[in-house]
């Protein structure tokens, strides 16, 4: 490792074929699917975002994981932070972590992330249109818990303290959430395990002393982060100011009610830039997040959300000024995360593509070398 600080990379377990997509969008499917089909929406937009060193990867296979695996060792990665999916009492999309599992061969720290959100068919978390709805029962904690068991035992997973990290995306969304953790933390007393719970702070963030409650430590989310609100209230109140330039542009809207015009699109820079200069100020401990880019065009189509701009001279500029920020908290909790390493959809990937190739990894690399003293 380069540093005292540990990057945990965002790792999305989705590309494989399961029989939910199979029922669901056809034959075959898999996140590769809306990957290649992306088109650009604007000149200069960068769609679709296809993989070079990797390829078209099916994450079944050992050998592609192994792939993925020594491409992080390489670059400083200290560790992956996967995606677990759990509906109702069974996993989904389990294939590769469980065979991840049972390989010793796979030699590399992970951690999981519990993305308990309804899976829809926008792929953003909301009612509409649900596909799988996440329900919540005591009876579906006690067996999720113990499913989870084995991995927390595991030699490979990160802990703090012999703790195993365990992340929770929608902590607000589970009922009598306290009670829900106590639980947890009375089933695993009896394979004498303790957790470090984790929760995510993604959109907004709580504030005071207690906000972590049951919780060890938050999570931000980049881009969007807390922080990102606070950008986007302070780049509406600059834009309002301009009234002639904003009746024009409403103007325009109602005249050709033309997506383009309508396109979610922020600068990554711009933003950077105002993350780095209004750090959130918490009494709570919550680890620091950067993304190498993101545009969920492959998703969303004209409803995406757009960093444009994005590169990986300004992404190494935001790595580096969170870990020069970042003081860690212990010997042991000393985490920074990396959104996303694989999120191909969400144009938000530290893996090899055809337009930057390895340089949003070389950037990442080169910040850790360049911060490890400081």
């Amino acid at each position: 490792m380069l540093k005292k600080i540990k990057p945990i990379a965002i790792h999305l377990p989705q590309f494989h074929p399961i029989p939910e997509n199979d029922e669901w969008w056809g034959k075959g499917f898999t996140e590769w699917t809306n990957v290649t089909k992306a088109k650009p929406l604007f000149e200069g937009h960068y769609q679709p975002h296809l993989p070079t060193d990797l390829g078209f990867y099916d994450l079944r296979l050992e050998e592609a994981r192994i792939a993925q695996i020594e491409l992080a060792k390489q670059y400083g990665i200290y560790g992956f932070c996967y995606y677990h999916y759990w509906f109702n009492g069974k996993p989904m999309m389990y294939e590769p972590i469980e065979r991840m599992l049972a390989n010793p061969k796979e030699d590399f720290p992970f951690m999981f992330c519990w993305a308990n959100e309804n899976w829809t068919r926008t792929w953003d978390g909301n009612e509409k249109d649900v596909l799988v709805k996440q329900n919540y029962s005591e009876a579906d904690y006690i067996q999720h818990i113990n499913y989870l068991i084995p991995f927390f035992q595991d030699k490979r997973y990160i802990k703090v303290y012999n703790k195993p990290v365990f992340i929770i995306y929608k902590s607000d969304d589970i009922p009598n959430l306290d009670d829900t953790i106590e639980l947890w933390n009375t089933e695993l007393k009896k394979v004498n395990l303790e957790i470090y719970w984790c929760r995510i702070e993604r959109w907004t963030g709580s504030n005071g002393k207690n906000a972590l409650n049951k919780f060890d430590a938050a999570v931000e989310f980049q881009p969007m982060s807390a922080n990102f609100k606070s950008y986007i209230k302070n780049k509406a109140n600059k834009y309002q100011k301009n009234n002639r330039l904003s009746r024009l542009f409403k103007k325009l809207i109602a005249r050709y009610n033309s997506p383009i015009l309508q396109l979610n699109t922020h600068d990554l820079e711009q933003y950077i830039d105002y993350d780095l200069n209004n750090p959130p100020i918490k009494d709570y401990k919550i680890y620091p997040c950067v993304s190498p880019m993101w545009d969920n065009t492959a998703r969303k189509g004209s409803n995406a959300l757009i960093f444009k701009n994005s590169t990986p001279k300004i992404y190494k500029k935001w790595l580096k000024g969170k870990l020069n920020m970042f003081k860690p908290f212990s010997k042991d909790e000393n985490f920074i995360f990396i959104n996303a390493w694989n999120e191909w959809a969400e144009g938000n990937h530290l893996e090899p593509c055809i337009k930057w190739g390895r340089q949003y990894l070389e950037a990442t690399l080169e910040a850790l070398k360049e911060t490890e003293n400081k």
